[in-house]
């Protein structure tokens, strides 16, 4: 760890820490409750046993966040990385996917959105009309099973209301950037209610496209629409129906031969995504012994990520090369959770215990073509049962108990002729003791685990065929598992006006999957498959603190520590493990070292000031440390800080901001690859090896206003 570096923000939470204590405290506002809606049983944030941050309109608002990505970092312990037109992959204390190419991915973070299953489609987690997200940290394997062995990340939009509402927005910022939205929503009868929401955003993106002369080569072209029913059929059942669209047309001309915002590709990519999506949800309690609820979704995506290889353009360099490529892939998936909750007539022992039963089936299809030369074909099926016991032990202990059992199926066929077909035994769970030291405070610890399913590496088997060196031992990789060990204490003090919560945490692989390689002395190249090569651990602290220090003055933050590491772990696949040239290998140890992707420290913290009745002052500081770009090679990021603030006026029935993000301007990198030891992919430096780096959003500023019928 830099702890040079971690000074920065560990002098903002002193700050912050003599700000909270130095406020006058003589108003009398209290912090409204957040209530967690993905666990079991819903129950307020404070009150949940694990770690989670929950980021509610009001958030998503005063952030200007239009997609998830825009508020990743206000979570302590979650970065994302791009390679793509937005941070499409998410990583949770240092494990998650960084990218997607051509074998399928089991992902290690889900994404839920109305109960819609969006596990690696980052383009769908728009914010339009979010109600709140909720990122938990740790395996979810009681809840949510294989996809979900470092978190989850839950989104829900807002119900329709009884109320008729609505509302419309605008916004306009540098870089050719508008947004327009709108909201209704109302009741057609007393049962039936609606809520419509409709979005297009543009913007010409950071990139300046000097060959072609083009500001907009890596543009954001997206129009989102969500419509939402609620029908009360009884008393005793509730419906709701959800329907989601999403028309994405990105650019992606993102990187550079000098890691500036300066491309001269001739074949600028894209990043495109069609998303028909729909899921009805039911809750009935016509039963004296429990409630039931349950979720069914359908999501069908069609996807397309595309780019030019060389980043040039044609007449580059007499050595030059020119290539692309281009990926195509359909994904259709279908779910359905159907849960029984008990009610206060079913408790067990003595009254002492609720209890949760459930089911979860879902199926995925996932059809990849790639340059209309490679086509493959991957199916998964799971099933599963999982259970909870909430047991009270007198009156302040619960002990919560939980427990799913998976079967998980896998076919996969590709045009090389390569096909497999697995299928595997999964299980997760959780023991967690609660204890409420007091009215306002709860401290708790659990141990936990979570699983991620196996696979096939489709690249090498078919690259056997032609390198002996390549036993069959490599094809499949195996299951990776997790312990997550934790211990949390969560509270509301001052009348409601301090809460916090602090969470410590360690976590143990095993079987962790990581990329390795072979040699292939045919085309003198190396062929990369998945293995259960290393274990790893983590070790980490996040902390989450909001004090409402007067009526007009609230202060905020959070804070991440992290140390994620491999155990064991020998690399082939490292840079410096091989020689382009001549196949030689000799391999890398990356023991101790720090996962990609896994910075140190991260925060988040600032204020929010009423400097009148109607008019808001918000200033922002969110860092987090440098970090490895990749497993393969020794790139970094570089730590940074950046400055956002917020002036807001709001009137009866409308309001309207003026923001700007990343003040300072500080240069931030998202995406970095190495061009390994013998080729670069600069023909001007005769293919030397060197480093390229994606670029985060630049100094932006904006209006935005609304209007509320």
């Amino acid at each position: 760890m830099n702890f040079n570096h971690a000074i920065k923000p560990l002098t903002y939470s002193i700050g912050l820490a003599i700000a909270l204590t130095s406020t006058s405290t003589t108003a009398e506002s209290a912090i409204e409750e957040v209530v967690v809606t993905s666990q079991l049983r819903e129950a307020s944030q404070l009150d949940t046993p694990t770690s989670v941050s929950v980021l509610n309109s009001a958030a998503i608002e005063t952030r200007g966040a239009s997609n998830l990505e825009q508020l990743l970092n206000l979570a302590p312990n979650v970065n994302f990385s791009s390679g793509a037109s937005r941070g499409r992959f998410v990583q949770i204390r240092g494990i998650g996917e960084r990218s997607q190419f051509i074998d399928p991915v089991n992902p290690s973070v889900g994404l839920i959105v109305d109960g819609i299953d969006f596990t690696g489609l980052g383009l769908a987690a728009s914010t339009l009309d979010m109600q709140q997200v909720e990122i938990l940290r740790g395996p979810q394997g009681t809840v949510y099973g294989a996809n979900a062995l470092a978190g989850l990340v839950n989104m829900t939009s807002n119900a329709p209301s009884a109320t008729p509402f609505a509302k419309v927005s605008a916004e306009a910022a540098q870089y050719g950037a508008h947004t327009l939205s709108a909201v209704t929503s109302g009741s057609l009868s007393e049962q039936l209610s609606y809520r419509f929401a409709l979005q297009n955003q543009q913007s010409d993106g950071y990139v300046h496209n000097r060959y072609l002369g083009r500001k907009d080569t890596n543009n954001i072209d997206e129009t989102v629409g969500r419509g939402k029913l609620r029908y009360q059929a009884s008393d005793d059942l509730q419906l709701d129906f959800t329907v989601f669209y999403l028309d994405a047309d990105n650019g992606y001309d993102a990187f550079t031969l000098d890691n500036s915002r300066n491309t001269l590709s001739d074949q600028p990519g894209w990043d495109r995504q069609e998303t028909l999506a729909g899921a009805i949800s039911s809750q009935w309690s016509g039963s004296d012994l429990f409630t039931l609820k349950s979720v069914l979704s359908a999501a069908s995506s069609d996807t397309e990520y595309g780019y030019d290889e060389d980043w040039t353009h044609v007449g580059f360099h007499p050595w030059e090369y020119s290539s692309t490529d281009n990926y195509l892939r359909d994904r259709d998936n279908l779910s359905a959770d159907v849960r029984l909750v008990s009610t206060n007539d079913s408790l067990l022992f003595g009254g002492s215990t609720g209890w949760v039963a459930g089911v979860y089936l879902r199926s995925e299809e996932e059809a990849l073509e790639r340059n209309a030369s490679f086509a493959s074909q991957f199916d998964t099926d799971n099933a599963a049962i999982y259970g909870q016991l909430n047991s009270a032990i007198g009156a302040r202990f619960e002990l919560i108990t939980g427990l799913r059992l998976e079967q998980r199926s896998a076919d996969y066929a590709d045009s090389l002729a390569v096909t497999s077909d697995t299928r595997e035994d999964l299980w997760g769970g959780n023991i967690t003791l609660r204890f409420s030291a007091s009215d306002t405070t709860m401290v708790y610890g659990t141990l936990s685990r979570g699983y991620k399913a196996g696979g096939v590496n489709g690249r090498i088997i078919s690259a056997s065929a032609g390198n002996p060196d390549i036993g069959s031992d490599t094809f499949l990789f195996d299951t990776e598992s997790m312990l997550n060990y934790e211990l949390g204490v969560k509270g509301d003090w001052l009348e409601n006006r301090l809460q916090a919560q602090v969470a410590a945490f360690y976590q143990d692989r095993s079987d962790v999957q990581a990329k390795q390689s072979i040699f292939n002395p045919e085309d003198f190249s190396f062929d990369d498959y998945l293995a259960n090569a290393a274990g790893g651990h983590s070790t980490g602290i996040e902390a989450e603190v909001t004090f409402q220090a007067s009526d007009a003055l609230q202060l905020f933050a959070t804070f991440g520590w992290l140390n994620a590491e491999f155990e064991d772990f020998i690399s082939s696949t490292h840079v410096d493990a091989r020689d382009d040239n001549t196949g030689e290998t000799s391999l890398v140890s990356l023991e101790g070292r720090d996962l990609a992707h896994a910075p140190n420290y991260q925060f988040f913290t600032g204020a929010e000031y009423a400097l009148t009745a109607n008019l808001m002052f918000r200033v922002e500081v969110e860092g987090k440390d440098d970090f490895y770009f990749s497993n393969s090679h020794n790139e970094k990021s570089t730590a940074y800080e950046l400055v956002n603030a917020r002036l807001t006026y709001r009137g009866d029935d409308w309001d309207i901001s003026l923001w700007g993000r990343n003040l300072t301007d500080e240069t931030i990198y998202t995406r970095g690859f190495y061009f390994s030891n013998q080729f670069g992919n600069n023909p001007a430096n005769g293919y030397a090896p060197d480093a390229y780096y994606q670029l985060g959003e630049p100094r932006v500023a904006g209006v935005s206003a609304s209007y509320t019928f």
